[in-house]
This record gives C-alpha cells, sequence and structure tokens, in this order.
C-alpha cells in the first residue's frame, strides 16, 4: 500500500513544484520588465521639476555584456534625435570607408609652368574633404609657389563635382542663413565656408578683427558697446546684413554688444559658396607672393590635366573625433555625403539618395532592423529625422562589439572632461567615467553613449526626450548618468 501510494501522488506532488517554479519564474520575468518600465526616482523628479512628461521621454540602459536593459522606457517610440544622429553616420563611416580613409584635395593644370608662369587654367578639385581648412588651403597654394608658380594667366576653376549639385537654402532650417551651421555641403567646401571675427571691446567701443581674409569683402563697424552682464544669447543680439557695392560685397555687423564679454570669436558665413572660395583664394595667393590675371570660377577638370599638388585630409578615425567631440553638422553632413561617393571623388557623383542606400545596406548587413529609422542628411540638424532609443541602444551594443569599438568610442565626448560634455557634471560621480554623445534643437534634448558604473562594469545608455519643455531636461539626463555612475542599478 505505501508503494501505491507513493506511486500515484509522487508524479503530482512533482507536478505542483514544476508549476510552482513556473509561475515564480514567470512573476520574476514580469517584475523585471515592471522594473525596466520604470525610470529611477532622480530621473522622475528632475522631469517634473522642468515640466516633460515621462511618456515625452525614451530611455534604455543596458550593460553591454547583459542580455536584457536595466532600464527600458518607451523605446520603441521613433522620436527625433538631434545630433545624437551622428552616432549613425560616424559608425556607419568608421566601418564602410575604415578608420586610415583620406580625402585628397589636388590641383592641376592645362600644361606644365615654364619661367615661373602657368600660361592656362589652375584646376582645384575636391573629394568631400570634411576639414579642408584656411591653414590647408594655404600650404596646398604653397606648393604650388614652391614649384616655381608665381603668375596664373589664365582662370582658376573649382571643381566640386565630386558631389552632385544640391538645392540646399541655408535659411531653411531656423532662418539663420549666415550661421555656419547652416552651411550646405560641397565636395569643395573650404574653410567650412566661415569666417572668423574677434569682437573686442575697446575704448568704449566695439573693434572688430576680420580674422580670415576675404578679397573683396569690406565690414561696416555699426555694433553699440553696452553696459550690464554678458547675455548667454550674445549673438543673437548681432544684427547681419550683406550689401553689394562696387568692387566687392559690403558686410554691415549692427546691435549691441555687452563690455563684460569681453573678447569673444564670431564665426559667420556671410558669403555664398563660390564668392566665399574666390576671396580666400585670392587673399592667400596674394600673400604668397603670387599673381592671377584671369577669374576664379567653378568648372570641371579636363582629362589631358596635368597633376601639380595634393594635401590629403586627416585620417577619418580623428575627423569623427571633430564630429561627435564638438558636434559638427557640416561635416557630419560631408561625412554622410561620402557615404554615396567614390574613392577620391571619381566616378558618379555622390547623392543624398545614394548615400541613405548605402546605409540601409550596412544596417541589413550588421543585421540591424531599424523601421522607423528616417535619416535627412545624417547630422541630426533636422526636423525630420527619426529613430527610437531601442535602435540606438542596438546600434551602441553592436558598435562595442566591433573590432573598431576604441576609435568609436574615442570619438565621444567625455564627461566633465571635453566636447559637448565638457561643462557638465564637472566633479560628479559621472566625470571621466562616460563617453557621451549629446543634441539638441529646439523640443528636443538628447543624449547617448556609454557609462562606467561604480564596479567598473560598461553600460550602454540612451535618452531621447521630445517635448516642447525638452531644453530644460539637462537635469534628468544628468541625474540618469549619475544612478549609473553609482552603480544604482546593480541586482
Amino acid at each position: 500500500m505505501p508503494d501505491t501510494v507513493a506511486s500515484t501522488t509522487q508524479p503530482l506532488f512533482g507536478g505542483i513544484g514544476r508549476m510552482k517554479r513556473r509561475l515564480c519564474a514567470l512573476a520574476l520575468g514580469l517584475l523585471a520588465v515592471l522594473a525596466r518600465a520604470e525610470l529611477p526616482a532622480p530621473v522622475l523628479q528632475a522631469l517634473a521639476a522642468a515640466q516633460i512628461p515621462p511618456t515625452s521621454v525614451a530611455v534604455v540602459v543596458q550593460p553591454v555584456d547583459a542580455l536584457a536593459p536595466l532600464i527600458e522606457h518607451n523605446a520603441a517610440q521613433a522620436m527625433n534625435p538631434a545630433s545624437v544622429m551622428k552616432l549613425l553616420t560616424t559608425y556607419a563611416a568608421l566601418d564602410l570607408l575604415g578608420p586610415a580613409h583620406v580625402w585628397p584635395t589636388t590641383a592641376w593644370s592645362d600644361g606644365p609652368p615654364a619661367n615661373g608662369v602657368l600660361a592656362g587654367n589652375l584646376y582645384l578639385k575636391g573629394s568631400g574633404d570634411p576639414r579642408f581648412a584656411i591653414e590647408h588651403l594655404w600650404v596646398l597654394l604653397r606648393q604650388l609657389r614652391v614649384r616655381g608658380i608665381e603668375r596664373i594667366d589664365g582662370d582658376i576653376v573649382l571643381d566640386a563635382s565630386a558631389f552632385a549639385p544640391l538645392d540646399f537654402d541655408p535659411a531653411a532650417f531656423d532662418n539663420k542663413p549666415m550661421r555656419p551651421y547652416n552651411v550646405g555641403p560641397s565636395a569643395l567646401l573650404i574653410n567650412f565656408q566661415a569666417l572668423r571675427f574677434t569682437l573686442q571691446p575697446v575704448d568704449g567701443l566695439v573693434r572688430i578683427l576680420q580674422e580670415t581674409p576675404s578679397d573683396g569683402l569690406r565690414v561696416d563697424n555699426r555694433l553699440r558697446l553696452v553696459a550690464g552682464p554678458c547675455p548667454s544669447d550674445w549673438k543673437d543680439r548681432i544684427t547681419l546684413r550683406l550689401q553689394p557695392e562696387r568692387g566687392g560685397q559690403r558686410l554691415e555687423i549692427a546691435g549691441s554688444y555687452a563690455a563684460l564679454c569681453g573678447e569673444r570669436a564670431l564665426h559667420l558665413a556671410p558669403l555664398p559658396p563660390a564668392e566665399q572660395a574666390s576671396g580666400l583664394i585670392r587673399a592667400l595667393w596674394r600673400e604668397l607672393g603670387g599673381t592671377l590675371h584671369g577669374t576664379i570660377r567653378s568648372g570641371r577638370l579636363p582629362p589631358a590635366a596635368t597633376p601639380l599638388a595634393r594635401h590629403e585630409s586627416a585620417p577619418l578615425a580623428e575627423i569623427v573625433r571633430d564630429i561627435n567631440k564638438f558636434s559638427n553638422n557640416v561635416m557630419a553632413r560631408q561625412l554622410f555625403l561620402s557615404l554615396g561617393g567614390e574613392p577620391e571623388g571619381n566616378g558618379p557623383p555622390a547623392t543624398t539618395e545614394r548615400a541613405g542606400q548605402r546605409l540601409d545596406e550596412w544596417l541589413a548587413r550588421r543585421r540591424l532592423s531599424f523601421p522607423e529609422l528616417v535619416v535627412d542628411n545624417g547630422s541630426g540638424l533636422s526636423r525630420r529625422e527619426r529613430i527610437s532609443a531601442a535602435s540606438l541602444n542596438r546600434l551602441l551594443l553592436d558598435a562595442w562589439r566591433h573590432p573598431l569599438m576604441p576609435e568609436f568610442i574615442a570619438s565621444l565626448p567625455l564627461t566633465g572632461i571635453d566636447g559637448t560634455m565638457k561643462k557638465r557634471l564637472n566633479g560628479a560621480s559621472p566625470a571621466g567615467r562616460a563617453h557621451i554623445k549629446t543634441g539638441t534643437l529646439d523640443g528636443v534634448k538628447a543624449a547617448a553613449g556609454y557609462a562606467l558604473d561604480a564596479s567598473g562594469r560598461t553600460l550602454a545608455v540612451t535618452v531621447l526626450i521630445n517635448d516642447p519643455r525638452a531644453n530644460a531636461g539637462t537635469p534628468a539626463i544628468d541625474a540618469l548618468l549619475t544612478w549609473v555612475a553609482e552603480g544604482r542599478g546593480q541586482p
């Protein structure tokens, strides 16, 4: 009888045990889901203080070696990431182009110079260098002088055909067409199409020093020096107007400037691309002792041209540091378009359509499905671009496992140390322990990257805020980074 009882009741009791274990597992799983859905208390408090509802926020925090996130809030919602979109552009470029990729800018002629004279045209051909600055142009032109060219009897022809022509309006984004961040891409982008001015309060007046030369541009200084503290929006208190005049252009700089602002740099892009390039090239060529009898115009390099000089950009691994550390929109646009072109600008011209197609193909090869993704120009300076926090988290985890992970992470601002995070969380627990890309637009505040917690574990962190009061969301993002750095999410 005991054996009979045991044989009939043991499976029943064993089944009940298995059911209990399954129920416990389900309960633990449900608790984990609920825990992931809830934002940490300090973050919720900061959001409440900023009057930003949690529904306007998406957050994912996941250890890079874990299968599931610690926090997963509103993760699937497609949101505007602002400059955090540069993470996608720079990671894809590192993988597709390689960290040693360079962009050449070359000088050519119709024929060899003789006795210091170039009888024909000089051609400058660009390939999309994101950072062809004034000093690089100076070095390229000096190579021509060292090779014995003193006088150019023909024209200087600018070849930007490596990029397809774009119908670009610099005023379209925020009606500030002279701000350098609104400059459009070009295969021969010279000095970011920008001029640098230095403002100095001197003897009750505002002195304007034009640091970047531009032949044919005259500065009409109408700035008023005023008393009081230096406002954070000091640039917005300066008005600009460009007027044609005989022999060139007149740039009127008016408005007010506070004496307590001291000496400050003002970067402007007042001239159309062709005029800016022409004015700078003429000024530098003259400073180098050269003369030009022809004009400076756009055109194409002829097939039979003779190479004269060559400048190569910094390698891509260095370029992406500038893009991400300082959130350079113009460089990011250049890089995105380069994805749609050919090496050294040869072959068909690069287009945004081809760049987007190549990005989609790359995501598919990496098995990264982002169905909500909308890429406009790859910089994040767009009202159209969209991605979810979940997709950004997957991108960060994929980059962590990539052989080029060190180059990618080193390009991100280091909290409290440099880039756009230099003045954030100084002296706090995340300082020096998080590489975070930031993003800001009207109605958008974002951050994404990697952070070390108190035990040395690395976590991927993504925060997207889309709300009319998003610009007040910085304390909430900082609260999350502090929560991660202090290891409060550890089991």
